[in-house]
């Protein structure tokens, strides 16, 4: 069977790959191992994420996307180029129709620099969607009907908040604190608090295993081993879902400032909506235990984790790919 048409949810942590009538086709980190010598690419996502802090001088491990943009325009068109190929095959006839989510914030020229490198990578066309939209479309939230619905999407790079309204964005803030931000938080704190230094991928896996937005009478615990910063030599720590808790702290008050400047910018027939049907929160940061609870408690306006919230923008770009001249006007630009 042909592909033509791909939906990429071309994420700061991870990739989504989507083709209509298949669903979700890859699911891979945003990471690319290239060696330096013979400047080639060695892998491209887990298989390269997994090389991270353990390669030699020779092998530069890059995260092409930093907070939702293109920061390496040459490895990212390589990292596309991959994705086309895994998913169509490399002998293909027909060059496919690519449709990537980009953050609401993103300037004129980060838009054009996502397009030249789909059509770099061996695409016939590339479309570019807003993330909060295709978010909003991928957690079965009707964005064309005229009530107010409330997006909120924490990925690893950015926190898209958007409120939308028969098909289109009416208060809408993006902020480059999401993901990342919290593993560095963690990462600083248990250095801080044990004197230990772990790398990014240890503190990521803190964060999924035991992470929590608020303190918790019943912690989680996790032994974490890094190297200790007085003395040199491995050693292992007991980390607490609080210890978490309180690390994120201020990157959470900065996602809470967020969604609270947007709803003082919703008009009040949608604020009423809002409150009604409560706030979605899509990404893969939604995963974050109680942050849900978090956003409810300091607003005040209920707030719920789409179902599969890491897959939503790719489910939007296939489900707007399946009906591209019911989303053409509120969702897309062509370039």
């Amino acid at each position: 069977m042909f592909i033509r048409k791909i939906g990429i949810d071309l994420g700061t942590c991870n990739s989504v790959v989507f083709v209509p009538q298949k669903g979700v086709v890859l699911k891979e980190p945003s990471v690319v191992a290239v060696s330096v010598s013979e400047n080639k690419i060695l892998a491209v996502g887990a298989e390269a994420k997994e090389m991270i802090g353990r390669t030699p001088e020779d092998i530069k491990v890059y995260r092409p996307m930093k907070d939702g943009v293109i920061a390496d325009y040459r490895v990212t068109e390589a990292m596309l180029h991959y994705f086309i190929n895994k998913t169509c095959g490399k002998f293909r006839a027909l060059k496919p129709e690519l449709l990537i989510g980009v953050p609401a914030g993103i300037t004129s020229t980060e838009r054009r620099a996502v397009v030249e490198a789909g059509l770099a990578a061996g695409a016939k066309a590339v479309f570019i969607a807003k993330e909060p939209i295709l978010a909003a479309i991928g957690a079965g939230i009707p964005i064309n009907s005229c009530s107010g619905h409330m997006i909120i999407d924490i990925g690893g790079g950015t926190t898209e908040v958007a409120v939308i309204s028969l098909g289109g964005i009416v208060a809408s803030n993006s902020i480059r604190m999401a993901g990342d931000k919290i593993d560095d938080a963690i990462s600083d704190h248990v250095k801080k608090k044990f004197n230990l230094a772990v790398g990014a991928q240890t503190a990521e896996e803190i964060k999924i295993r035991i992470g929590s937005a608020i303190t918790e009478k019943e912690q989680k615990h996790l032994e974490v081993r890094g190297r200790d910063m007085i003395s040199g030599l491995p050693r292992m720590v007991k980390v607490s879902s609080n210890h978490v808790a309180a690390a994120a702290a201020e990157v959470l008050k900065e996602i809470v400032q967020s969604v609270k400047s947007v709803l003082r910018e919703t008009p009040p027939e949608l604020s009423a909506d809002i409150m009604d049907k409560g706030m979605v929160l899509a990404g893969g940061g939604a995963q974050l235990r109680n942050l849900d609870v978090l956003i409810s408690q300091s607003t005040g306006v209920p707030c719920f984790v789409a179902e599969d919230s890491i897959l939503c923008v790719a489910k939007g770009t296939g489900a707007v790919l399946e009906n591209l001249d019911v989303y053409k006007k509120s969702v897309m630009s062509k370039k």
